[in-house]
């Protein structure tokens, strides 16, 4: 079986996903102990999708957040670099009329320009092997004004909860993964990104870094997860006749 490591070579990654895309959803459901659906909840009013807007996920997956978004109305493009997770997604989603799925490396989009209204991530940023070069890709194809929604795990700041959650990871976790997962060496990696990934105010700063603006950020699960929200700076007005 495949995993990843922390170098997050592209091809490993992808495969890896590849390997596990089949109990994908259930396995994240499992893990998060049913917290899943309500981060994706709290992502979507985050994202605050409207009927007539083209809206990006990267690393959607299987799909999952991308359906949640399109019963808004709202064209949706689910990105991922895994076909295995796309194959899986097309098939789960193929009655959403307004959503579309393409095979992407969130580090070179194959889009244009200020295409969308929004731009969103759910726990694939991480593993990305160059953060900083997709935030800029992120904000090359969103529109002036348009907003970045990132929803990833992140470092709780109340020590006992931190200290519950890592014993957690340490213990629950692999034992869990054994029983549903079809690759549990996969989520090896998982714990491993997970502890390397900067904090709620480190990711901040580099999303400001990358060029978005009003950078914001609330927790979930006590820090479990971060939602971050910025935006692209709107485009100066014309200059006058």
């Amino acid at each position: 079986m495949t995993r990843a490591d922390l170098g997050k070579d592209p091809h490993a990654v992808s495969a890896m996903f590849d390997q596990v895309a089949a109990r994908y959803d259930l396995t994240n459901n499992v893990l998060s102990v049913g917290n899943a659906p309500l981060w994706r909840i709290a992502t979507t009013r985050a994202v605050a999708p409207k009927a007539g807007e083209r809206i990006l996920d990267v690393a959607a997956g299987t799909g999952t957040s991308s359906a949640a978004l399109a019963a808004s109305g709202a064209e949706i493009v689910a990105a991922d670099f895994s076909p295995g997770m796309i194959a899986v997604g097309r098939e789960r989603q193929a009655r959403v009329p307004n959503l579309a799925f393409v095979e992407a490396d969130a580090t070179k989009l194959p889009f244009g320009d200020a295409e969308f209204d929004a731009v969103t991530i759910s726990f694939g940023l991480r593993n990305v092997n160059d953060t900083d070069a997709a935030l800029a890709e992120f904000l090359r194809v969103v529109k002036p004004g348009g907003r970045l929604v990132v929803c990833e795990f992140s470092t709780p700041p109340n020590t006992i909860i931190r200290s519950g959650y890592h014993l957690w990871q340490g213990v629950a976790m692999p034992a869990l993964t054994k029983l549903v997962s079809s690759n549990d060496t996969a989520y090896d990696y998982l714990n491993e990104s997970i502890n390397a990934w900067p904090d709620q105010q480190h990711l901040a700063r580099r999303i400001a870094a990358a060029g978005w603006t009003d950078v914001k950020w609330r927790n979930l699960t006590g820090g479990i997860v971060a939602l971050h929200r910025a935006f692209k700076p709107a485009a100066p007005p014309a200059p006058a006749a």
